[in-house]
């Protein structure tokens, strides 16, 4: 389908050619072609303009987008739906379009929040889907939401199931782990200690909470020493 006209002029409007040429580089999946190069605040404040309006309305139904940024775009219009229903299902439609790590982790609804339970729920289901961006969304949201009071260890043994040969995978699920030894340590530890994660993900995953600042340097110590040698 057709980009929405006046959406796709707006976009155009905001290029930056230099910023396009970063963003190229960090996305070696996306097509060079359909990268607009629009910062993410434009993005953003774009949305809390259209955000509710009939044109908005007509954009999120207008799918696939032709621009990366359409996509981003989409991602934080989701974010302005306050129903939770309404949130997930967009996200359900939305969700086997994007071809992206950087759209799909700048998605977070913060409806979404609220509701821990039909968020979980969706999160099993996204888990379990055979496009590679939804299941990292799903890594994703219970990366930002179940690794603090809402924790169990059931959940960080389901995302070490997942398989890791997918790049955009292995990145996810090494940062997963590499938050829960930040927030979940004790539990999170036999992971490493008893290696039950594939080597280049555990490596990933120490190097990862080596350089985070919300791990204390004994435990980043004691990780060093965990790392497998090829």
């Amino acid at each position: 389908m057709t980009e929405c006209t006046s959406i796709q002029a707006r976009l155009l409007s905001l290029q930056d050619r230099d910023y396009r040429t970063f963003q190229c580089r960090l996305m070696p999946t996306v097509d060079p072609s359909s990268v607009i190069g629009v910062r993410t605040p434009a993005l953003r404040k774009m949305a809390a303009e259209l955000a509710g309006t009939k044109e908005a309305e007509a954009f999120l139904s207008d799918l696939p987008h032709r621009y990366y940024e359409a996509n981003n775009l989409h991602a934080f219009l989701v974010e302005k739906i306050r129903d939770v229903e309404e949130c997930l299902a967009a996200l359900d439609t939305f969700l086997p379009y994007v071809n992206n790590w950087a759209t799909c982790d700048s998605m977070s609804p913060p409806v979404l929040k609220k509701y821990p339970k039909r968020l979980l729920s969706a999160i099993r289901c996204w888990m379990e889907a055979p496009h590679v961006y939804t299941v990292r969304f799903g890594i994703g949201m219970l990366m930002r939401h179940f690794l603090d009071d809402r924790f169990d260890p059931a959940y960080s043994a389901r995302v070490a199931t997942v398989p890791t040969d997918e790049y955009y995978l292995h990145m996810m699920v090494s940062w997963y782990f590499a938050t829960a030894l930040a927030k979940q340590y004790d539990a999170t530890l036999p992971y490493f200690t008893e290696y039950r994660l594939p080597r280049h993900t555990h490596n990933r995953a120490i190097s990862k909470a080596i350089e985070s600042y919300r791990v204390p340097q004994g435990h980043k110590d004691f990780l060093k020493t965990l790392r497998i040698k090829r």
